[in-house]
């Protein structure tokens, strides 16, 4: 009836770019974050940040991760700094935290809009009884699922708060994934995973997840199926579609 194979009982969904179309934005902040830090440190002829660089060493990954694993792609070392670190520090922190003041901003800006197919998935999946979570990097989960008015269908949510509370790894590293399934009391093997980020399929496939959904938003279905994706959409309604 969801398009998921028998004995899943519940789903975890990544935020951004799977039930939100607020990847883009992510994206956005990103690369005026890098492009400013890296303007700054080489002068205008720096190299700029590429939707590239976000897939491979960003997107789905916590904050922090992601400054760490950019800028060392690019030979850049900085100090770690604290997580308290005002914006304008150049430690990984700091860039962090610039990061993430620029995002609000845009957030407020220009709001929180649901994928209409999603909406339709996780109405499905709800009817269907199936345990439905939430598991993303983002510390503003909780703030784009209310603005996007999908509050009401989680029962479950691991976020960026949680996982630095907690102590966990990020993704690729499935711990949590495996938090969220635990919170749901689902085992991982009955539990489905959807994503939309590389590192994001790779953690599914980790953590022994009975089914990885790749979600399609940036035109990588072949790397989403290289990563783990046990299949790939490119809009969750497909899943209904293909099982009605």
């Amino acid at each position: 009836m969801i398009g998921l194979p028998d004995g899943i009982a519940a789903c975890l969904f990544d935020l951004d770019g799977v039930l939100t179309g607020t990847a883009v934005l992510h994206r956005e902040a990103w690369k005026r974050t890098f492009d400013a830090f890296l303007s700054e440190r080489d002068g205008p002829g720096f190299e700029q940040f590429t939707a590239e660089d976000y897939a491979s060493y960003v997107d789905g990954r916590p904050r922090a991760d992601g400054v760490r694993e950019f800028l060392t792609s690019r030979g850049i070392d900085l100090p770690e700094g604290d997580p308290d670190d005002p914006p304008r520090a150049n430690t990984v922190h700091g860039v962090g935290r610039r990061k993430n003041e620029l995002l609000q901003r845009i957030l407020a800006e220009r709001g929180v809009t649901p994928f209409p197919g999603s909406v339709r998935y996780l109405e499905a999946a709800r009817e269907a009884g199936l345990a439905i979570g939430v598991v993303t990097s983002s510390a503003n989960g909780a703030a784009v699922l209310d603005g996007a008015g999908l509050t009401p269908f989680v029962q479950a949510r691991i976020d960026g708060l949680v996982i630095a509370r907690e102590g966990l790894r990020g993704k690729p590293a499935p711990d949590s994934f495996l938090a969220g399934a635990t919170e749901l009391g689902a085992a991982p093997a009955r539990t489905a995973v959807f994503e939309d980020a590389l590192s994001g399929v790779e953690a599914g496939k980790a953590g022994g997840f009975g089914y990885v959904v790749g979600v399609n938003r940036a035109g990588q279905a072949d790397r989403l199926r290289e990563y783990g994706a046990d299949v790939v959409v490119d809009d969750l309604a497909e899943l209904l579609e293909r099982a009605g």
